[in-house]
């Protein structure tokens, strides 16, 4: 069977602080041998890099500013950003989009974040990957007016409803989804929609150190979430969608390695 690719480790979050090595040999233990590193501000820019280079065999990396951080994309900042990607390359452009659930940029400056990183993923001919809670209709609309230029994107972490899903996938959009698909008390409607989403849009991610899936057997006492639990996600999703779990995975991968450029990588 195909190794896992995991789309989404946020590695340069202080809760892997001291164990970074161990939690990317366990990963690789249990054939999980490839990921993506999400860049969340501009603090990260340089740590991102330094991630991959350190994990070089076996990831990639983004380059953004998450909606929570938006307000901290100013003019020298947005120069700071657009030089780190064109330096560095990354995979993707992101985390970038829009959250309304928390608000914890305002309005217009998360607006304003989000179209300035479109600009700079058409610019430099790269993949989105994207974020989106409770901000569905404001999203489609900055999306709508790019989206003829966009080379692709991903909206990681899916938990929306079929509505939004169909909105996506209409716009050729991937689609990336989390162990928040193992929860069965509150995902009754995304754990029916996901039969209709089509496996080569499909990626699968385990947002680490977020979003634990909540029917783990053994979960660790620090309730961190890590890439090993992986397989476990894939194999949820895909006893759902009823595909095997060998068909499914193979695929899976092979859509993340194309998308992120993993076999144009040196």
């Amino acid at each position: 069977m195909n190794g896992y690719f995991d789309i989404a480790l946020n590695l340069a979050s202080d809760r892997f602080l001291g164990d970074r090595e161990k939690v990317i040999n366990n990963a690789i233990s249990h054939n999980v041998n490839f990921f993506n590193i999400v860049c969340s501000s501009i603090d990260e820019l340089d740590f991102v890099k330094d991630l991959n280079s350190r994990f070089r065999e076996n990831s990639c990396f983004t380059l953004g500013v998450h909606p929570h951080n938006a307000n901290e994309l100013n003019e020298d900042n947005l120069r700071s950003l657009k030089d780190s990607i064109k330096m560095h390359r990354p995979s993707a452009v992101g985390e970038t989009g829009l959250d309304f659930f928390r608000n914890l940029s305002p309005f217009e400056s998360q607006l304003n974040a989000f179209e300035q990183q479109i600009k700079i993923s058409i610019e430099n001919n790269l993949p989105l990957f994207l974020h989106q809670r409770e901000a569905h209709d404001d999203f489609i609309k900055v999306i709508d007016k790019y989206i003829s230029d966009i080379p692709k994107g991903v909206v990681h972490c899916f938990t929306g409803s079929q509505s939004q899903l169909d909105d996506y996938l209409e716009r050729n959009l991937y689609i990336g989804l989390t162990g928040w698909i193992c929860d069965e008390r509150r995902n009754k409607d995304l754990r029916k929609s996901i039969k209709n989403i089509p496996l080569d849009k499909l990626m699968i991610e385990t947002d680490a150190p977020y979003l634990i899936p909540r029917n783990l057997e053994m979960k660790p006492k620090n309730n961190r979430n890590e890439p090993a639990f992986l397989p476990h996600i894939a194999n949820e999703i895909a006893t759902l969608m009823n595909v095997g779990l060998e068909e499914f995975n193979k695929k899976v991968f092979n859509n993340s390695k194309s998308f992120f450029g993993i076999n144009s990588k040196d």
